[in-house]
């Protein structure tokens, strides 16, 4: 079965023109660099955005405002 990636395709509409860097320290860039390569991840970058933006469309859509408060929708 072929992974689809919705998000994954550069657009030559939609060019990557912001840079955003960060730095991590000794555990966690192993920890990273572990994670690539047991899971044999090549495009480095690709693999930082899309974690990055699926954790951001994951919480934007459970924070997304409602009617009702949870409290209100259990009773």
């Amino acid at each position: 079965m072929k992974r689809t990636r919705k998000n994954s395709t550069a657009q030559p509409n939609h060019p990557r023109v912001h840079k955003i860097a960060f730095m991590l320290n000794d555990e966690e860039h192993k920890t990273v660099q572990r994670y690539l390569t047991k899971y044999k991840i090549v495009n480095k970058s690709r693999w930082y955005r899309e974690t990055i933006l699926t954790h951001i469309m994951r919480t934007l859509e459970e924070d997304y405002p409602t009617l009702f408060n949870e409290n209100e929708m259990r009773r």
